[in-house]
């Protein structure tokens, strides 16, 4: 009898624990790194030691798809939304916004900090739904106060900061007393896709780039093994690269002179947008589909349906396209070759990015088929206990990776 009370007071004592330290150490956590332009063939391209070890550790999947445009603002909203573009609303990196007549843009703090631009839940703000701390250093979105509010410790983007310096904080995030630790992370790095832009990505410099990023990762991971915590560890890029020879443009000067003055156009290298009064749209269609060369021009509702990106006011009464390896520009520049992003990433594999995930959550060595970016923030949920608010992702698609 004495040995049956004891055997039940410590049943007791440590399904306490367990329930006390709910928002502590027994509940996982999930770090979502983003190496920002990160093509999915660079690993075996430049044979990157630390992304083989991770992948070895964890599972992978074959590509991760952009949603359409593979631009860097509405992919990483996607990644953290779970919704494409054309439903979150952060359509392009810049856009007109036509309900109210301003312009989103990058490098606008204004709008960048605007939380009007943002439709969805981000994770960060699910994560305070469900009674927990999150954070962010650097990620699209997290300066500006969605849904009434911040990630609970965010930086606003400084892309000076050390990237050893942002890991280090991650650490220090982590090692927080149990109620303020948070439980979801987003860490961002952008130097493969800076110098993939400069260069392009079969670059010498890109590969001593994308050699440096596999030593970020080998930091992230020795500095994660120093923290008893269950952390799993997602990496994702946002898109690939591909390259562009700059000496042979599509002339963007004689597009703009089939623009009536009455449009708003908003021009961007890879995709752009003409905004139009309705009795304008069909002539000023047909006057620049004469001009097609390496590029295309569609009306909005007539673009592919794969794309999702034919209902949001957002998006121009025609929307350009360049062709894979061709880019808008006003005139020819010095750089024979640069590499761009932006193209339909449902034809143009090299649009395609990186996924990869290991931890307690994570089977190991199972493979995915290339996936869409959509279905990573089900995975993201599922490990984390929440319920999914309305999303595009589906859980269906990476459950083979699951770990209870």
């Amino acid at each position: 009898m004495k040995l049956r009370k004891i055997s039940l007071f410590s049943f007791i004592a440590f399904f306490t624990f367990i329930q006390f330290d709910g928002l502590g150490q027994d509940k996982p956590y999930v770090l979502l790194v983003s190496f920002d332009g990160f093509r999915h063939d660079y690993v075996e391209k430049y044979n990157l030691p630390n992304f083989k070890k991770f992948i070895q550790q964890g599972s992978a999947a074959k590509s991760l798809v952009p949603s359409f445009p593979s631009k860097t603002f509405p992919n990483h909203y996607t990644l953290v939304t779970g919704l494409y573009p054309g439903n979150h609303g952060l359509i392009a990196n810049t856009f007109f916004a036509p309900e109210r007549k301003t312009t989103y843009g990058t490098r606008d703090r204004s709008s960048v900090e605007d939380p009007y631009y943002y439709g969805g839940t981000p994770l960060w703000q699910l994560t305070r739904e469900n009674g927990l701390k999150s954070a962010s250093y650097f990620w699209v979105g997290s300066e500006a106060p969605i849904k009434g509010h911040f990630p609970d410790f965010y930086y606003i983007y400084d892309g000076r900061v050390p990237n050893n310096s942002r890991i280090d904080q991650v650490k220090t995030w982590l090692e927080l007393p149990s109620e303020e630790r948070p439980h979801f992370i987003s860490l961002y790095f952008s130097l493969v896709d800076t110098q993939g832009h400069r260069t392009g990505p079969n670059s010498k410099e890109l590969q001593n780039t994308v050699i440096e990023a596999d030593s970020i990762l080998g930091y992230l991971m020795e500095t994660l093994d120093q923290i008893d915590l269950p952390v799993n560890t997602i990496l994702v890029s946002d898109h690939g690269m591909i390259n562009v020879n700059t000496l042979d443009v599509i002339d963007a000067k004689a597009i703009a002179k089939e623009i009536p003055g009455s449009a708003t156009m908003i021009k961007d290298k890879i995709i752009s947008f003409v905004y139009l009064p309705q009795n304008e749209v069909e002539s000023t269609y047909q006057r620049i589909k004469a001009l097609e060369n390496n590029f295309r021009v569609f009306k909005k509702g007539e673009l592919p349906k794969k794309w999702h990106y034919n209902e949001n006011d957002r998006i121009g009464d025609l929307v350009l396209l360049a062709n894979p390896g061709y880019a808008f520009r006003p005139e020819k520049v010095k750089e024979e070759i640069t590499g761009e992003h932006g193209y339909d990433p449902y034809t143009t594999t090299e649009m395609h990015g990186i996924f990869y995930a290991n931890g307690p959550n994570i089977k190991k060595g199972k493979e995915l088929k290339s996936i869409e970016n959509v279905h990573v923030f089900p995975l993201v949920t599922k490990i984390l206990g929440f319920e999914n608010p309305p999303i595009d992702g589906k859980f269906s698609k990476v459950k083979k990776i699951y770990k209870k």
